[in-house]
């Protein structure tokens, strides 16, 4: 399913030109967050211009009768489509399970289940059970679902996703079958690449400051390089991307031309122009000029300088001035 609004929007339309039983079966091969979002899209919709619906279908249309099923690899194909469709990311996790057989569904039954519920099935499950089930839901369902935990488990199981190198497809089995007594795939299949310091990262960065600070602190406690390991991957510059614009507005303030130039060297061009579109025109074309002007720069430097700006953004973050994801509880994501 298409990411970008345009996308989302056209892909609501085509679902209404199908009619109710049509939409129903496709609806059965999307996510719980793309049903909600496809959902969320057609129930803002009100008239659409003929024009407008006559373009999707014709567009749909042109697209599948390109398409051959006749493919000479198909793990090579399904690799292809997964990583033009969801990204590097989300595509190599959906890859690794596809590829290697394994049968996750009653792992994947927890998607459809709301935080609190989750949270009591799985109240007594060891730490370890818990760490190999989460890392297999969105980041921001298994930081919800964690915060209806004690303390202590909470962080105990932060510590082993930190620590999870990866999932046994046996014990992938296993952990299925106690969820939906669903027998799982062969056992010589290769390790699924979940869990880790990353996963970790993303999963404490949607917490919320307040219980990111008990998790960090406990896991430093245990272990201060993985600690810090994983607070380097928490916050990255490209992050800004999330701030709304009053709120980078806010950060932009604080931040002096000197080290705005140098920490945006190393930054995507897209989040470039939101950084411009949220300066004064002046101010934006001066920037503009000392970027093309300013020479190659150390990479050691550009990372300083883009730290001391994530340090501005994390205080705003910490006084309750700005908030990062718009989740609650002062989410960073």
């Amino acid at each position: 399913m298409a990411d970008t609004d345009d996308g989302l929007q056209e892909a609501a339309i085509f679902l209404m030109s199908l009619g109710e039983e049509e939409a129903a079966e496709v609806f059965k091969h999307f996510s719980p967050k793309e049903v909600q979002r496809l959902g969320e899209a057609i129930a803002r919709m009100r008239a659409v211009p003929k024009e407008k619906v006559e373009s999707v279908i014709e567009r749909f249309t042109r697209e599948a009768q390109s398409q051959s099923l006749l493919v000479s690899d198909t793990d090579n194909y399904v690799r292809s489509v997964l990583k033009r469709a969801l990204g590097d990311d989300k595509a190599a996790l959906l890859i690794d399970r596809i590829l290697q057989g394994g049968d996750v569904s009653g792992i994947e039954s927890l998607k459809w289940m709301d935080p609190i519920s989750v949270a009591e099935l799985l109240r007594n499950e060891h730490p370890q059970i818990l760490a190999a089930i989460l890392v297999h839901l969105d980041q921001d369902h298994a930081a919800n679902i964690l915060k209806h935990f004690t303390e202590r488990t909470r962080n105990e199981v932060m510590l082993r996703i930190a620590t999870l190198e990866g999932i046994q497809p046996t014990a992938l089995k296993d952990l299925n079958e106690a969820l939906y007594q669903v027998l799982a795939g062969g056992d010589k299949i290769r390790k699924s690449s979940l869990g880790g310091v990353k996963t970790a990262a993303e999963i404490i960065n949607l917490l919320g400051t307040s219980l990111e600070a008990s998790v960090l602190d406990a896991i430093r406690e245990q272990d201060p390089d993985l600690a810090q390991k994983i607070m380097d991957k928490m916050f990255t510059f490209e992050d800004l991307l999330k701030l709304d614009n009053k709120s980078l507005q806010m950060v932009l303030k604080e931040v002096s031309a000197d080290v705005l130039v140098v920490a945006l060297k190393g930054a995507s061009q897209e989040l470039r122009d939101k950084i411009l579109s949220n300066m004064s025109s002046r101010a934006a074309e001066a920037l503009k000029e000392d970027l093309e002007s300013r020479g190659p720069v150390r990479l050691s430097e550009v990372d300083a300088q883009q730290k001391e700006i994530l340090k501005i953004v994390r205080r705003l973050v910490d006084e309750g001035q700005i908030v990062i994801g718009g989740g609650g509880d002062d989410a960073f994501v």
